[in-house]
């Protein structure tokens, strides 16, 4: 069997330009939110106040967890012990997807209770950015949650190896980048003054 080289960043390449190219993005949507908050702080500061942080904080932790899990399934399937490598690894992965679909949950509860309010997209700037932003953000989710079910699937059946995870690496890489942007998202619009 061919000697795999370690590389990095892990995954495959294509994943990397994906990334890329929503972070470039996202980053476009955070100086628009931090430029328009400049222009109108009472306004953003008022509006802020109507969120609920708890929740945020709560799906800030979900992700985070969820990450960590990635990680020690794909650490699993590196050390390749054996004796139920396939089902702790895909376990780890289960409980992924059970944080990012609590995260949807939340997120939707959120959602529908703002515009129970009487609050949308038209409400004022800041929540055209709110809803902008974490709608973005939620459809990145969901379709993190899909690439994990696949993910979980193969994991399930063996279908990744010590010599050949890529596919591993590669849906983790693409589920840190969401959260890595949830990292950002929450203090930005729930918390910073």
């Amino acid at each position: 069997m061919q000697n795999i080289i370690k590389k990095y960043p892990p995954g495959d390449f294509t994943i990397w330009i994906i990334i890329y190219i929503e972070l470039i993005t996202f980053a476009a949507l955070f100086l628009g939110y931090a430029y328009s908050r400049r222009l109108d702080l009472e306004l953003f500061n008022k509006s802020q106040l109507l969120l609920e942080q708890n929740l945020g904080f709560i799906n800030t932790i979900a992700l985070i967890t969820s990450s960590y899990f990635l990680v020690k399934a794909i650490e699993i399937i590196k050390k390749d012990k054996k004796t139920n490598t396939f089902l702790l690894a895909s376990n780890y992965i289960l409980g992924a997807i059970g944080l990012g679909t609590i995260f949807l949950v939340l997120k939707i509860f959120e959602f529908s209770h703002k515009y129970e309010q009487g609050i949308n997209l038209s409400t004022n700037t800041f929540f055209m950015f709110y809803f902008l932003l974490t709608i973005f953000h939620f459809m990145h989710v969901l379709l993190g949650v899909i690439i994990l079910f696949n993910l979980y699937k193969k994991t399930k059946i063996g279908g990744y190896t010590k010599s050949n995870h890529l596919g591993l690496e590669t849906g983790a890489s693409y589920w840190h980048m969401v959260d890595l942007l949830w990292i950002i998202l929450f203090p930005l619009i729930y918390i910073m003054r």
